[in-house]
């Protein structure tokens, strides 16, 4: 033998088996896994409690714009009966600029909705993909 050439290795008791090695290797990931398992869940906890404050936040900031909404509304009442409409006919006038308000909504609300279609171009592909898979498992 020559240095250049490396010499053989034998084998020992000591050495891992093809077996074992994939055992272990096997074992490795299953762990690897499961942390990473572990750290998407403690993280998701994380996040889904802190957007359970922020739709808390949200909630109250609703509540408070609506009661902001009433009293402007009582506001708006009382600042037209300095024209000299009796308070009854001020808080109705009030009322009907909210309905008006309300119905315009409504309309544009309808005509949105009825512009939603179902997703054409997908549900065909679908159907091609769907047809071309069963033609080919019938030649197969």
């Amino acid at each position: 033998m020559t240095a250049a050439e490396p010499t053989p290795r034998v084998a020992s008791a000591e050495d891992p088996t093809i077996g074992r090695l994939v055992a272990d290797a096997t074992r490795d990931i299953s762990t690897l896994v499961q942390h990473e398992i572990a750290l998407a869940k403690s993280e998701l906890k994380v996040s889904a409690t802190a957007g359970g404050v922020g739709i808390a936040f949200f909630a109250v900031a609703a509540f408070l714009g609506l009661l902001s909404i009433i009293f402007l509304s009582i506001a708006g009442a009382h600042f037209l009966s300095m024209t000299g409409l009796h308070l009854a006919w001020c808080f109705l006038i009030v009322f009907g600029v909210y309905a008006l308000l309300i119905a315009l909504l409504v309309l544009l609300g309808v005509k949105k909705v009825k512009q939603v279609k179902a997703p054409e171009r997908a549900i065909q592909q679908a159907q091609e993909t769907k047809l071309a898979l069963s033609k080919r498992n019938n030649v197969a």
